[in-house]
């Protein structure tokens, strides 16, 4: 099994498009009026469609949503996942999903090891797991920083997850990210455009080959020592 990319931050029919040929995980559409990748409800309905249509799976990225809004964001999008990225409580967690009848990722920010101890409550309440870099100070943004975090703490993990690697994930860096972590998925937001909130085509193809690139590679070892 590959790498499993999940492009976040779309905006346009054109970059959902580009990241269904490139064989996404999944897509994310932001809902958070701060971020430059902030979606209105309505335009992340079609391009929700758009995706549908492509078989894309997609993602409704919240930050401490109240339940009438998300309410609102699932009836209209109908994602196939939920994303916590805000101080969403366990609880909270678990009764959006029970409530929408949706898989739920949690975002966790790391900046030390101590980071990693918030992750405890959320064990068998979020599907998935996703580590962030911390934001830098002064941003009034949870994540899409650019900004990524000393991946070597994860190894301090206990016990293992599989998890989403997400901060300031670029070209330059995916693949050492995957080489000293082995997460099987990942998430990239503004290491792939060039504007804030602007997805650049050629990035996010460069980005999805790197990965592919990396992918190759371990197959090529396993088979090696085969």
């Amino acid at each position: 099994m590959g790498t499993k990319v999940k492009f976040c931050g779309l905006k346009t029919p054109d970059a959902v498009r580009l990241a269904a040929e490139l064989g996404a995980w999944k897509i994310g559409f932001i809902f958070f009026p701060k971020s430059p990748r902030h979606v209105e409800v309505p335009v992340a309905a079609e391009l929700a469609a758009v995706a549908r249509n492509l078989g894309l799976e997609t993602t409704a990225v919240t930050v401490n949503a109240s339940e009438a809004e998300l309410a609102a964001i699932v009836a209209s999008i109908q994602p196939d996942l939920l994303q916590f990225h805000g101080a969403e409580t366990p609880d909270h967690v678990d009764r959006m999903k029970a409530r929408f009848g949706l898989p739920a990722m949690k975002a966790f920010s790391v900046r030390e090891a101590s980071d990693l101890d918030a992750v405890g409550p959320y064990r068998g309440i979020a599907d998935f797991i996703l580590f962030d870099a911390k934001a830098p100070r002064g941003s009034e943004l949870p994540g899409g920083n650019g900004v990524s975090f000393d991946w070597s703490l994860l190894g301090g993990l206990q016990p293992r997850i599989d998890y989403v690697l997400s901060g300031g994930l670029t070209v330059d860096n995916i693949e050492e990210a995957l080489a000293e972590t082995g997460a099987p998925f990942v998430d990239v937001s503004s290491g792939i455009e060039s504007a804030p909130g602007i997805k650049d085509p050629a990035k996010m193809r460069a980005f999805a080959a790197a990965v592919r690139r990396h992918d190759e590679t371990q197959a090529l070892t396993r088979e090696s020592v085969a």
